[in-house]
């Protein structure tokens, strides 16, 4: 019996025991199981409480970062931001190419990662349109989608591209783009991987954009 209640009192113990707050960089570890999450089940499925569970931290600690669910997500579609800048950036480094060799390469890493993380590219979209969307979420949207305007500026000193405002002029692009893999399954469109339809589109974009006589 004496066994028996000090095998009870242990356990009652155990469960009282508070989680810990630390977990080495706590901030990160929550950015990328929400990630998980969003990539998994959307963003209503993401809970501070949840992710608390699953890092085993207490209930309050996230908030000591983020503090409530709408700071997460706007955290994580900056986050978003980031990486998509780096990704276009990579793609437009090369100056010695033509225009449509850059816009192609552009629009290429745009498809490859609208592809790859579609949940985070829609949660960026949305979280840039809200109301009251943080300034730095929106800084990060602009330098990132900077990529492509750069470019058509580029091309019309070069006399390949029509003239006009290069940042509307490059959302012709996007819009074509995001048309395209809303229309796709799995990457391809009728048994086509996208990646060969992205050439044959910007051709067909290029032509026009080429000046007039």
């Amino acid at each position: 019996m004496l066994q028996f209640i000090s095998r009870t009192c242990n356990v009652a113990a155990v469960k009282a025991t508070p989680r810990p707050y630390h977990h080495g960089n706590l901030r990160e570890a929550l950015l990328h199981a929400a990630e998980k999450t969003l990539e998994t089940s959307g963003a209503q499925s993401i809970s501070l409480r949840e992710l608390s569970r699953e890092l085993g931290v207490s209930h309050t600690s996230p908030r000591r970062h983020f503090a409530n669910k709408q700071a997460l997500l706007d955290a994580l579609a900056l986050r978003g931001f980031e990486r998509f800048d780096l990704a276009l950036g990579r793609a437009t480094k090369d100056r010695g190419h033509n225009f449509q060799t850059r816009l192609t390469k552009l629009t290429r890493a745009f498809v490859s990662f609208a592809l790859k993380h579609s949940a985070l590219l829609g949660l960026m979209f949305e979280a840039k349109h809200r109301a009251g969307a943080p300034r730095e979420l929106l800084e990060a949207s602009e330098k990132a989608f900077g990529h492509a305007a750069a470019a058509f500026a580029e091309g019309q000193t070069t006399g390949e591209v029509v003239a006009g405002d290069p940042w509307r002029l490059s959302l012709v692009v996007f819009a074509a783009m995001q048309g395209l893999i809303a229309l796709s399954t799995d990457g391809k469109f009728k048994g086509i991987p996208l990646d060969r339809l992205v050439g044959e589109i910007i051709e067909r974009l290029i032509l026009g954009l080429r000046p007039r006589p």
